[in-house]
C-alpha cells in the first residue's frame, strides 16, 4: 500500500520477522515488571522488520535497507518487496540509515558488491564515528560489536558515496532527530510537508503496545539502556504533543501517539 506524505509516496517494505526468546527483555525496576511483560508475550516474541521507500520526482529514497541474506530465510525480503512495488535497486538515489545494526544496514551489501550501486548512503555522524573507530570496540560488550564490521564494509563498498548527517540537519524534507541509547547515534528522520509530520523512529520501540504503556521496558540490544529509555520517553511525549505520526522499523503500520495515564499508546491510522 502506498500513501502520500508531502512530496513523497511512501511504501512500507517488510523485510521479515525476527524471532527471539522473550528473555531478551530488560527492565530497570527489577524482575517483577520484566516477568509481567514476559508473561504477556509468552516464551518467544516475533518482531516485524520494516524499511521504507519514499518516491518523488527526484527518485527513490530508502529509510534503512533490511538484512540482506545475512539473517536466514525469515528475513531479507525487502528486495522482493521493492520489486513488487516496481522499484529497482539501481533506481535508488539515497538511503538514510537510522543506525548501523544488521537488520537496518546489512541489506546495503550484496556479498562484496554494493546492493544499491547508484545510491548515496546517509549515516548518522555519531554512529559512523563510533563504529568506524576500531579503538572503541573494547568499550562495549562483545555481543554488541556487529556495527564495527558493518561500518568497515560500508566504507569499503561505498567509498565516495557516504555522507554523514547530524542532529537537526535536513535533507530533501527529512530532518535527523537523535534518539541515542539503542546505539549512540541511533536516529529517526522527521518528514514534513504533508498534513501532519511523519517520524520514522527506527528502533525507538520494538514492542508497540508494551513499550508505549511502559517505556522503561527495553531489550538487551541497547548499548546504553538508561539512555534508550530516556530517548523513548522523550520521543513518545514529543510525538504526542506535536501531533506527529510515527512509523518504525519494528512497529506495524503508521500510528499517532496518545498519552495514556503515565504512559502512552499507539493508535493505527492506516
Amino acid at each position: 500500500m502506498t500513501r502520500r506524505f508531502g512530496r513523497y509516496d511512501l511504501t512500507t517494505l517488510i523485510d521479515g520477522v525476527f524471532s527471539a526468546p522473550s528473555e531478551i527483555l530488560i527492565h530497570p525496576y527489577g524482575e517483577a515488571p520484566r516477568a509481567a511483560a514476559i508473561e504477556k508475550l509468552g516464551p518467544r516474541i516475533a518482531i516485524v522488520v520494516n524499511c521504507f521507500a519514499l518516491a518523488s520526482e527526484d527518485g527513490i529514497t530508502l529509510i534503512d535497507a533490511g538484512t540482506g541474506t545475512s539473517w536466514g530465510e525469515a528475513m531479507g525480503h525487502a528486495p522482493a518487496a521493492m520489486a513488487k512495488a516496481g522499484i529497482a535497486a539501481e533506481a535508488v538515489k539515497r538511503i538514510l540509515i537510522t543506525h548501523l545494526h544488521g537488520d537496518h544496514a546489512l541489506g546495503l551489501f550484496d556479498g562484496e558488491k554494493p546492493a544499491f550501486p547508484n545510491a548515496e548512503i546517509i549515516v548518522p555522524e555519531v554512529d559512523l564515528a563510533f563504529y568506524g573507530d576500531e579503538a572503541k570496540r573494547e568499550t562495549i560488550a562483545e555481543n554488541k560489536r556487529g556495527g564495527f564490521a558493518i561500518a568497515a564494509t560500508l566504507k569499503r563498498l561505498y567509498e565516495g558515496s557516504i555522507r554523514t548527517i547530524g542532529a537537526g540537519d535536513t535533507l530533501d524534507g527529512l530532518t535527523l532527530i537523535p534518539l541515542p541509547g539503542h546505539t549512540y547515534g541511533h536516529s529517526g528522520y522527521l518528514l514534513e510537508g504533508g498534513d501532519r509530520p511523519l517520524l520514522f523512529w527506527g528502533d525507538a520501540l520494538h514492542l508497540a503496545e508494551l513499550q508505549a504503556t511502559d517505556p522503561d521496558l527495553g531489550l538487551v540490544y541497547d548499548i546504553d539502556a538508561a539512555m534508550a529509555v530516556r530517548s523513548r520517553c522523550d520521543i513518545l511525549a514529543r510525538a504526542a504533543d506535536e501531533g506527529w505520526l510515527v512509523a518504525g522499523a519494528h512497529v506495524e503500520g503508521i500510528s499517532r501517539v496518545e498519552r495514556l495515564g503515565e504512559g502512552f499508546r499507539l493508535v493505527r491510522v492506516d
